[in-house]
């Protein structure tokens, strides 16, 4: 029996209105995911080669079901026009320019990570913009950041966002890395890729760990 996630009325409302649009619009959008290759597959394990891109993002305190909800709003907000072009990104990878007004596309997946100050939540930003070329958000708890290219170890699996979950894939990657001779070198990331009104069962989760280029 899967367990409910609680708190996530306000996301599913914005997540709810984006799909609404995209219907009301008379087309099905796919939705950009940030670009990497596979280097090597073993069930629900891979490891990957991620290109460099930009990243909107916000830190959040609070648990890591909680903290989800309240970054989507502010990142959500500044693809929305929220900065100081008053322009709209489409949800994904890297996009537009600081100047007269437009829209940002919505990348996949959203990134979550542990940090010192609590969780640090983003928005791959699409590819066709660059650090520069992004307009710069209103909001100052939003930052745009490079992540530079780098190999990273991946699980993935469906279900629903509980904390749980997420630290019973993510030990089962620790460990499948360690048995692969890899070393770990930084935080793991939650990446979500569907909206919350998706069905548990279809949904896409991964926890994505940064890792050496090669095995010891």
């Amino acid at each position: 029996m899967e367990e409910r996630v609680p708190g996530i009325g306000r996301l599913a409302l914005i997540a709810a209105a984006v799909l609404a649009a995209i219907i009301a619009g008379g087309c099905v959008v796919t939705v950009e995911e940030a670009k990497y290759s596979v280097v090597s597959r073993e069930g629900n394990f891979e490891l990957r080669d991620y290109a460099s891109h930009v990243v909107a993002e916000t830190v959040v305190d609070g648990t890591l079901e909680s903290a989800g909800n309240i970054a989507f709003t502010r990142l959500f907000a500044y693809i929305s026009g929220k900065n100081r072009a008053s322009a709209k990104i489409l949800m994904t990878a890297p996009v537009s320019q600081e100047a007269a007004s437009e829209k940002i596309a919505m990348t996949a997946p959203v990134g979550q990570r542990r940090t010192e100050e609590g969780w640090a939540v983003s928005f791959a930003m699409p590819a066709s913009y660059t650090l520069e070329t992004l307009p710069v958000p209103d909001d100052p708890e939003v930052e745009l950041r490079l992540v530079p290219a780098r190999r990273m170890a991946a699980v993935r699996y469906s279900g629903t966002w509980s904390e749980q979950r997420y630290k019973r894939h993510r030990g089962e990657l620790e460990s499948w890395i360690k048995g692969k001779g890899y070393r770990i070198l930084g935080e793991a990331v939650w990446a979500r890729y569907n909206p919350p009104f998706t069905p548990w069962f279809l949904r896409r989760n991964e926890i994505l760990i940064p890792v050496d280029s090669e095995a010891y």
